[in-house]
């Protein structure tokens, strides 16, 4: 029976899952989130509570950058490993990064639509940072470390012409699309649970509360029932990153080269009651669901949330059971460096008889007697010689005949060469001539440039307040009234909105500010009265 600790770490939260294998039988044994101030005491009390110090430990690789290159399918192994370096060290030379100082994996796939061809998807991190993160277990038995981008698809067993996403809403989110039970590609946002888990810390003074808070928090769609004062305090800080998160996914569906047909969701951000239901309502034709192992066995006594809550360290721990894509181990020797062992290979011993064959046949031919009759051996010699001199004075006569035509052609150079100088000359004198008349347009066009762009600015303050209004008119949602719309000072403008739900204001905001109504967008806090929200919105004209 073989057994992995997973453990997945961000900042300041660990999720760990002890999982074991018997042949095909999966179980979790042990699981939990805990809370840290100092990652080292906390990897500590993880390995106490599981019990774990001669188990095999996986982690995830922290701050991975994912690269895609276009390969043919016939090159061999040798020739793939060197032509995905040299596009890294070209993808490295354009961005000005010293591709000696990253460690990098590779997994390739068949192009959708073109069949010779191969896609690479392509893993790197930085040397420091993957060196930092390794000395964090020193003492333990660390053999595993992978991209959570690609083992979060270890989790569900996917049908051979399903072609979906999972959206994994950790402390960053990454969109990984599957086609046909293989991995596709995998998109990183920036967002994620720690945007929303440190605004609600700030107000609750404990992250351990953001983190129970988010468990116990409830979406309510569009059809839904009002919300609570305090659900709503909550909700503020949760819609806008989620819109963000919903907005990126449906911008991958529109450009995914197959049609997508379900989408998978899991993270701490899973933990959110209804969060299914509310990327189904945006994302319209899909459907979307809560990401589980598919090895769990539902009884009435399984708390299925509990295992989604750390889906992230059992997807570690079973890659590095076997499970998933391989090749994608960042612990372990990667191909490429295998490769450069077996270029250190000395030759093979036939080679080195032949070697030695020849060389004692070279000191047979030195000291043979030339008074004594040739043998087969000289005679086959004698005729290599013989061609190689043959070979020679034929070179020899067409390297005369070349090198007299070579001259014939050097003088008719040198004749063209005189002419075209003339001609240049020539060129040059009304060159001067243009530049003169150019100079006068230049200042011609230059005053009449200066001129349009003071009526252009003129025109773009003239109509800046009337684009304003039409881009409100376009953007405000259903249950939202603007009560005041007032130009505070320069481009300055201070919009002051009430509505009944909270929600309906965040969104409000958020459409303000991602379709470029105004820049530099900032909210007061929303204050009741009377069962009506009031918000004050500021920002400048773009």
């Amino acid at each position: 029976m073989a057994s992995c600790l997973g453990i997945y770490i961000e900042n300041n939260i660990i999720k760990y899952a002890k999982v074991t294998k018997d042949k095909d039988k999966i179980k979790v044994e042990s699981f939990g989130v805990n809370f840290y101030d100092k990652l080292e005491d906390a990897i500590k009390q993880v390995i106490d509570e599981t019990g774990s110090y001669k188990v095999p430990i996986s982690i995830n690789l922290l701050d991975e950058t994912y690269n895609y290159f276009d390969m043919f399918s016939l090159l061999n192994k040798k020739d793939l490993e060197k032509a995905i370096s040299t596009e890294f060290e070209s993808y490295c030379t354009e961005k000005g990064y010293n591709s000696n100082a990253f460690l990098s994996r590779y997994a390739a796939t068949n192009s959708l639509f073109e069949r010779e061809k191969l896609k690479i998807i392509h893993v790197s991190t930085n040397k420091i940072d993957f060196n930092r993160e390794t000395q964090q277990f020193a003492g333990y038995r660390l053999t595993g470390i992978y991209p959570e981008g690609i083992s979060i698809a270890d989790l569900a067993d996917f049908d051979e012409k399903e072609n979906a996403i999972i959206i994994n809403i950790e402390e960053k989110t990454t969109i990984t699309t599957i086609f046909g039970q293989k991995v596709y590609d995998i998109k990183t946002l920036d967002i994620g649970s720690h945007d929303f888990l440190t605004k609600i810390q700030s107000k609750e003074n404990s992250l351990s509360k953001a983190y129970e808070i988010c468990k116990e928090t409830t979406i309510y769609t569009s059809e839904g029932k009002d919300i609570t004062e305090e659900q709503a305090t909550y909700l503020e800080d949760i819609m806008p990153i989620l819109y963000e998160i919903v907005g990126q996914t449906k911008k991958v569906l529109n450009e995914s080269e197959n049609k997508i047909d379900n989408v998978y969701i899991t993270g701490t951000a899973a933990l959110i009651n209804n969060i299914d239901l509310y990327f189904e309502e945006y994302l319209e034709d899909v459907k979307c669901q809560i990401l589980k192992p598919d090895f769990i066995k539902m009884t009435p006594d399984t708390n299925i949330k509990d295992y989604i809550e750390v889906n992230s360290a059992i997807s570690l721990a079973l890659m590095n059971l076997g499970r998933g894509i391989e090749g994608m181990n960042f612990k372990s020797n990667s191909a490429g460096e295998q490769l450069k062992n077996l270029l250190k290979v000395d030759i093979n011993p036939e080679q080195k008889g032949k070697s030695k064959a020849k060389s004692k046949a070279s000191k047979l031919l030195l000291t043979n007697d030339l008074r004594e009759p040739l043998d087969n051996t000289e005679r086959a010699l004698l005729r290599v010689v013989s061609s190689l001199v043959i070979l020679f004075v034929v070179y020899t006569f067409f390297s005369t005949l070349l090198n007299k035509q070579m001259d014939a052609k050097g003088e008719e150079a040198n004749t063209s060469i005189s002419s075209t100088t003339s001609q240049i000359n020539l060129a040059k004198a009304d060159d001067e001539k243009i530049k003169s008349i150019t100079n006068e347009y230049s200042s011609m066009i230059k005053n009449l440039q200066e001129i349009n762009d003071q009526i252009a600015e003129r025109n773009k303050t003239k109509k800046a307040i009337p684009n304003l209004l039409t881009s409100i008119m376009y953007n405000i949602p259903e249950g939202v009234q603007v009560t005041s719309i007032e130009n505070t000072g320069g481009t300055k403008i201070e919009i002051v909105a009430q509505s009944e739900k909270y929600e309906q204001l965040g969104f409000f905001e958020a459409q303000i500010e991602n379709q470029g109504v105004l820049t530099n967008v900032v909210s007061s806090a929303g204050q009741k009265e009377n069962n009506v929200v009031t918000v004050k919105i500021e920002g400048d004209l773009p």
